[in-house]
């Protein structure tokens, strides 16, 4: 008898037991998680698109002889910068100076026989009208002094030739900027053709830079356009900036001044260049830079921050606050603007996203506001 009331006694403490621990459970609530939100509003937000570009000099000469002789002197100092007109190679110029005294001379004999056939005709002529002279001899003297006329115009010009053909040995900068080194010394015979290249000066104020846009970035923004998601400016006139390697903004913004009309079948991408200020020299050609294409903006726009975006199996979403609790909400993502998304769908004005805490909520999850703000 004692043991069968042992039995109940054992079976009515955990009857007890069992149904305080059901009341607790029953009467336990989720937790309530603190979390940062912001709340959406469509805004005009710009459109920056970045790009891997090279510098490249705006205007670039090859200096080369225009006539043939013994280099004398180097003048120039190679990796400087020489203004238009400066020196930067002489050539031996005693064959040149000989050939212009020889053009001199020819020029003077020929003057002189041209003096004599103006005399000869002017003695015919009263000649002729008295019958003491005939027309055979007036006609071959007014040959003569036409002939003597034209020979005199080919002296001047095989004249004005050696002028230039010994101005040709001083060979000068035809433009301002930066010298490459010289790939001829003192003493080598230089000669003007293919294989004369002497150095070269290139123009690195203004500069320019090349970037290219690939297809496929091409027909996005063509689609955001016609779907009135982008706005370019007017004409298409786009400016940038540069970022260099050091991570810093070059303080010269430029503008696109040519675009390739035509695809490049070999990388699929369309060639854009661009031309800036680049006062000191700061830019040099063959450097690497990120480009920022500026201009165009984005209306009625919507951007979250990136941290806010989540991935799952079925594609990006973000949590909303919708009656007090985290709810799951489908996006569509476009293009990064900083550290933000441009979200092409899936939220509408004043809906309230998650920011922080979106780590510490599951959809259903009691969520309280704090410093909430509009975006």
């Amino acid at each position: 008898m004692a043991l069968r009331l042992s039995r109940y006694f054992k079976f009515f403490i955990l009857l007890i037991l069992f149904s305080c621990s059901s009341k607790e459970t029953a009467n336990k609530q989720p937790r309530v998680i603190d979390v940062k939100t912001e709340t959406i509003v469509r805004a005009t937000i710009p459109a920056i698109f970045t790009f891997v570009g090279f510098i490249q000099s705006s205007h670039e000469v090859e200096i080369r002889a225009r006539v043939e002789g013994y280099l004398e002197k180097v003048v120039y100092k190679e990796g400087e910068f020489v203004n238009a007109g400066d020196d930067l190679y002489y050539l031996d110029k005693k064959p040149y100076e000989a050939s212009l005294e020889n053009a001199k001379g020819a020029l003077s004999k020929q003057k002189a026989i041209l003096w004599n056939a103006k005399k000869t005709k002017e003695r015919l002529e009263p000649l002729f009208k008295e019958k003491a002279a005939s027309r055979k001899d007036l006609d071959n003297a007014i040959s003569d002094e036409l002939s003597a006329k034209a020979e005199v115009q080919s002296a001047k010009a095989k004249l004005m030739q050696a002028e230039l053909d010994l101005s040709y040995t001083t060979i000068k900068s035809p433009i301002s900027g930066l010298t490459s080194d010289t790939k001829f010394k003192e003493g080598a015979l230089i000669s003007p053709g293919t294989q004369g290249l002497l150095t070269t000066v290139s123009v690195v104020d203004p500069i320019w830079v090349y970037f290219s846009v690939s297809e496929n970035d091409l027909l996005k923004s063509k689609n955001a356009e016609a779907n009135h998601q982008l706005v370019f400016p007017k004409h298409r006139e786009l400016e940038i900036e540069l970022i260099l390697a050091d991570g810093s903004i070059f303080p010269y913004k430029g503008r696109v001044n040519f675009s390739s009309p035509t695809i490049d079948q070999k990388t699929g991408t369309l060639r854009i260049r661009a031309a800036l200020p680049n006062p000191g020299n700061v830019l040099m050609p063959g450097q690497f830079v990120r480009v920022n294409v500026l201009g165009a903006i984005r209306p009625d726009a919507i951007a979250i921050p990136q941290k806010a975006v989540l991935e799952g199996k079925n594609g990006m979403f973000v949590y909303v606050v919708n009656d007090g609790k985290a709810e799951i909400r489908d996006i569509t993502a476009g293009d990064w603007i900083g550290t933000n998304w441009i979200i092409l769908s899936g939220l509408t004005q004043g809906d309230v996203v998650i920011v922080d805490g979106v780590n510490k909520v599951a959809p259903g999850t009691p969520v309280k506001i704090i410093n909430q703000m509009k975006i």
